[in-house]
């Protein structure tokens, strides 16, 4: 059974999760916010989200109702997140290696999945922050939002509960490892265009090649040539 429950305000809601997952049989439960104080993104990175603008949302799944390796849960759960706000936004959207959504090349969206413990139980902790009504930005940010993108303003509430139907409608019919791979990389940013990195300080252009099962993106360098690099280990830049 389902449940979606809505947080005034809070930290975290990757951190809040827990408080609601009471039962043993706990599965496909959900906390929501539209001002989420404290967020946090991949590998330490921090999520600012202004009050009242924009969602934060984090969904608990039951690890033993799936079979991917880890990469390509967080592969899936990218894949969904994309395709629910392209049908939302009607425009063409990309996911930037590993989990970020872009849209007309800023970032509207970003994904932490983490795996925790509660009650006996082992969890997937899918949490999205996605920016909805935020107009202003800081200036050298890579940010924008559904309205700064579109033009568009959207109803927090409806989108909130539209999202939560569309994931667990999702999450339910897991699609074949090859296919999940095919789909990641057909919606891949920048693949296959030159583009500028930084790796060890310095900068090189390069072209995205395709992610791999392994959690790893290959790029074509200027100077390396072909090779894989884990998140972190090279940087995109704008």
């Amino acid at each position: 059974m389902s449940q979606l429950f809505y947080i005034k305000e809070c930290s975290s809601t990757n951190d809040e999760i827990s408080k609601v997952l009471l039962y043993e049989n706990s599965d496909f439960t959900a906390v929501h916010t539209f001002n989420q104080t404290g967020g946090r993104g991949q590998y330490g990175n921090t999520w600012l989200s202004a009050a009242g603008k924009n969602l934060a949302y984090t969904l608990a799944v039951m690890i033993q109702n799936f079979t991917l390796p880890d990469f390509l849960f967080n592969y899936y759960t990218a894949i969904i997140i994309r395709d629910f706000i392209a049908k939302l936004a009607d425009t063409a959207i990309s996911i930037k290696w590993p989990n970020d959504i872009i849209m007309k090349n800023k970032k509207i969206a970003g994904i932490l999945i983490e795996k925790k413990k509660i009650n006996q139980a082992n969890y997937f902790i899918i949490g999205a922050g996605i920016n909805i009504l935020q107009e202003k930005f800081d200036e050298i940010s890579n940010a924008g939002s559904l309205l700064t993108q579109t033009g568009t303003g959207f109803n927090l509430e409806k989108m909130t509960a539209d999202l939560h139907s569309y994931l667990i409608e999702e999450l339910k019919n897991i699609p074949s490892e090859k296919e999940i791979i095919d789909r990641f990389n057909a919606n891949l940013f920048r693949k296959n265009l030159v583009s500028v990195f930084e790796l060890n300080t310095k900068r090189q252009n390069g072209i995205i090649k395709n992610a791999d099962e392994n959690g790893e993106i290959w790029i074509d360098l200027e100077n390396d040539g072909l090779k894989s690099f884990y998140h972190k280990e090279i940087k995109l830049l704008y």
